[in-house]
């Protein structure tokens, strides 16, 4: 079979870039456009689905959480290996990948359904949104060792350059549950009307599917890894290397999913209508926010293996490069979202009070847009360096030194507007942040040429 990996270490950056992170860019793309056709769905069969399904997705997040850092820390340590020409840690590392996912997803299964109540109170989950939120949660749960396999593969899959695998894997997980969900929710032809629980459902299917096509991709011949059975003997050794790099990665999630917790409550205050704008705010944005991660993902085993090759001259104009073309896009999606919030807005709902909360929302919340490009290639350099605990820190500064200060003390003032506000002024204060330090990094590379 031809071997469809890229060459990391040569040829002019800008197509290689745009090779590496097209793929990744679709994948993420997709993924926010189902997520946004979950909530299209829901908000037609009853809004306070939305509002469910909102309180759910900060849960939602740690479970990706565990299974992004473990990802971003295989990615890492098998895209560095690669470099350095040992590929027989890097398969191993892929073995490891699979182990860990399905250990840590029964993990979460069984703490879970232990605590299933207690855990949605927590994130918000009150009056007539906790059943719903109970009856999401209790199925989507099951989906979780499927979930922190895909994160885990497709780290894995663009690590050794194979960036077009990890786009067909989403893709299949996107398009499955986009088709399912209005037969699932709405109960069409043969289905049974399940709501809010035929959209969990049909988000297990999806992330089963898209789990075997992963799997089927690292097994290939033509593949890096050709993993076996054999790499999946726990390793310690390979385990510590990954979350030297992904722990960090880890808890970055962990913070933004305490953000929703508190953007939970603090919009709970203001009833249900206001917690479902956010969920809606939150998609919009995504798609916007995925594209750039989708960036991100292609950047970061490009830095990865330039750093493990010691082509330092080479990874610098890879970031520099991806951050022109990071703002470019950033700048255009602001103009479109300020201009045409409204009638976005209307595509999923004529709800009146529903309009009046989420449209200054989602002007507000874009604002965010002509920061946020720089700021996650940066973060996304130092994770393919290898150094995740820098990566932490400078989101950590954002997210508990400066946004959650700010969802708590500006609605006293500002109401509504404070709490829509508290991302771009955070996001604007932490790229000064994580510019300095990306400068000093700079320096340090600068030295070794």
């Amino acid at each position: 079979m031809k071997n469809n990996t890229l060459d990391l270490a040569k040829g002019p950056i800008l197509p290689l870039l745009l090779k590496m992170s097209w793929p990744s860019i679709a994948a993420m793309f997709a993924m926010a456009l189902y997520n946004l056709i979950d909530t299209f769905w829901l908000t037609r069969f009853d809004p306070r689905a939305v509002a469910a399904l909102t309180v759910c997705f900060p849960i939602q997040i740690i479970f990706g959480a565990i299974g992004v850092g473990t990802g971003v820390g295989a990615g890492s340590f098998a895209a560095r290996m690669f470099g350095a020409g040992q590929h027989a840690k890097a398969s191993q590392t892929a073995g490891q990948g699979v182990l860990l996912s399905f250990f840590l997803g029964l993990v979460i299964i069984i703490i879970t359904l232990a605590y299933q109540d207690k855990i949605l109170e927590i994130f918000g989950a009150t009056g007539d949104i906790l059943p719903l939120s109970r009856q999401y949660l209790t199925a989507v749960v099951f989906g979780s060792p499927f979930l922190l396999f895909l994160m885990i593969s497709n780290n894995l899959l663009r690590a050794e350059g194979n960036p077009k695998a990890s786009m067909y894997v989403i893709l299949v997980m996107s398009s499955t549950g986009a088709i399912l969900d209005p037969f699932l929710i709405f109960g069409l032809g043969l289905f049974p009307t399940l709501g809010i629980l035929g959209a969990a459902i049909s988000t297990i299917v999806s992330y089963f599917l898209a789990s075997l096509l992963s799997l089927y991709y690292l097994r290939l011949n033509a593949s890096r890894y050709n993993l076996s059975w054999s790499h999946m003997s726990p390793n310690f050794s390979i385990i510590a290397s990954i979350y030297q790099t992904g722990f960090p990665s880890v808890i970055m999630n962990f913070v933004f999913s305490l953000v929703m917790i508190i953007y939970n409550h603090v919009l709970g205050a203001f009833g249900p209508m206001a917690i479902a704008a956010l969920g809606l705010c939150f998609r919009i944005n995504q798609l916007v926010i995925m594209v750039l991660f989708g960036m991100g993902h292609g950047i970061m085993p490009m830095v990865g293996f330039s750093e493990g090759a010691g082509l330092h001259k080479r990874l610098m104009e890879t970031v520099n490069v991806a951050v022109k073309i990071s703002v470019l896009f950033s700048v255009t999606a602001f103009v479109v979202l300020e201009v045409l919030a409204y009638p976005i807005l209307l595509l999923f709902t004529t709800d009146r009070e529903l309009l009046d909360i989420a449209v200054p929302a989602v002007r507000i919340f874009a604002t965010m847009l002509l920061v946020v490009g720089p700021n996650l290639v940066w973060i996304n350099m130092f994770i393919g360096l290898g150094k995740g605990l820098t990566s932490m820190l400078l989101l950590m500064t954002r997210d508990t030194l400066l946004l959650i200060p700010m969802l708590i003390f500006l609605p006293a003032f500002f109401g509504l507007t404070g709490v829509w506000a508290a991302q771009p002024i955070s996001n604007l204060v932490a790229f000064f942040i994580i510019l300095f330090w990306k400068k000093r990094e700079f320096r340090m590379m600068e030295e070794k040429i």
